[in-house]
C-alpha cells in the first residue's frame, strides 16, 4: 500500500509529488496528460521568470525535479476510486492499486467556443485565444477584446478586461440574458455587448474574426467566458462534498470532508491560478505527511 496516490499532473499534482517525495513517502502520481497549464503558450506572471515559461517547459521541470527525489509519475487515467480498509482503491485499467491517502489534483475543462480543434489550438498558441484574464490581461492591454458568454459570468469576465483596454466587446452565443443590474454595469463601464449566434472563426490578419448578429467582427483577442467543467467525479464517488458547481469543499488543511481524501488546485474551490494551486499542494502534502506520522511514526 503506497502512502499517496496524487491523480493528476498539472502544478498542483507536481508540487505535492515533490513534497511527499522528499517526506521520504512511498507516492506515485497519475497524469492522464490534460493539465490545462500545458496549453499555456507563455505565463509571464509565474514568479522566477521574468522572460515567461510556457506551460509545458514550467510542467517537464516540475517533473524532473518530483522525479529526482524518487516520485514515480505514469502516463494514465484514473477511472474509479473507492474506500478500502485502512485507505483507497485506486483503479487504473484493470489494475487496483492501494493508497493509505489520496490527493486529487485533476483541475478543471474549459467549455470552448463552437470552432475546429486545430484552429482553437492554433488561436490558443497565437494568443488570439485567451482564458485567463488574471494570468495575461496585462498582454491585451490597448487591444481590441472579444468576449464571448452571456449572464453574470460573461459580465464579470468583460468588466474585468475594461481594466486593461477601452475596446471591449461582449458578445453572446445566443442570446444575453442579462438582468438590469448587469445591462447597467455594462453601459457604465463602456462595454459593447451584441447577441448570438457567433460563429465561421478564422484567423485573418492576426485578428481571430466571426459572424455576429452585427456583421463579421475581428479582435486581436477573444476570452471564452463559456464556464467550465471541475472534474471532481472522483471524489464524489467517495462521497466527497462539492459546491453547485462541482468544485470540491476542503477545509484551512486542502482536507475533504472524506477522512484521508485530500483536494489541491483548481478542482477544489478557490482562486483558479498556478501560484495557488502551488500553495494548496504544499498545505496538502504537508498535511498528509503529518497525517501519517499519526497514525505510524516515521522511521528511517
Amino acid at each position: 500500500m503506497d502512502d499517496c496516490i496524487i491523480i493528476g499532473g498539472g502544478p498542483a499534482g507536481l508540487t505535492a509529488a515533490i513534497y511527499l517525495a522528499r517526506f521520504h513517502l512511498s507516492i506515485r502520481l497519475f497524469d492522464c496528460g490534460s493539465s490545462r497549464a500545458a496549453q499555456i503558450p507563455c505565463t509571464r506572471n509565474h514568479a522566477g521568470y521574468p522572460e515567461g515559461i510556457s506551460g509545458k517547459e514550467l510542467l517537464a521541470r516540475m517533473l524532473a525535479q518530483a522525479e529526482k527525489y524518487g516520485a514515480v509519475r505514469e502516463a494514465a487515467e484514473v477511472t474509479s476510486l473507492r474506500v478500502i480498509e485502512g485507505g483507497f482503491g485506486v483503479r487504473v485499467g484493470e489494475r487496483e492499486l492501494a493508497a493509505r491517502t489520496v490527493l486529487l489534483a485533476t483541475g478543471v475543462v474549459n467549455n470552448r467556443p463552437d470552432m475546429p480543434r486545430a484552429l482553437h489550438d492554433d488561436a490558443l498558441a497565437r494568443g488570439l485565444i485567451r482564458y485567463c484574464p488574471i494570468c495575461d490581461g496585462y498582454e491585451v492591454t490597448d487591444k481590441r477584446i472579444g468576449v464571448i458568454g452571456t449572464g453574470s459570468h460573461g459580465v464579470r469576465e468583460a468588466v474585468f478586461l475594461r481594466g486593461y483596454s477601452a475596446d471591449v466587446t461582449l458578445v453572446a452565443p445566443e442570446a444575453h440574458q442579462l438582468s438590469d443590474e448587469d445591462g447597467a454595469t455594462l453601459d457604465e463601464a463602456g462595454i459593447v455587448r451584441i447577441d448570438g449566434p457567433c460563429g465561421a472563426y478564422a484567423i485573418e490578419d492576426e485578428q481571430l474574426a466571426f459572424d455576429t448578429a452585427q456583421g463579421r467582427l475581428r479582435f486581436d483577442s477573444v476570452y471564452p467566458a463559456l464556464g467550465s467543467k471541475i472534474r471532481s467525479g472522483l471524489a464524489i464517488q467517495v462521497g466527497a462534498r462539492g459546491d453547485e458547481s462541482g468544485c470540491l469543499e476542503v477545509d484551512d488543511h486542502q482536507r475533504t470532508s472524506v477522512p484521508g481524501l485530500f483536494a489541491a488546485g483548481d478542482v477544489a474551490r478557490g482562486l483558479d491560478q498556478i501560484s495557488h494551486a502551488m500553495g494548496e499542494a504544499g498545505v496538502a502534502a504537508t498535511t498528509i505527511r503529518n497525517l501519517l506520522a499519526e497514525r505510524k511514526p516515521i522511521r528511517r
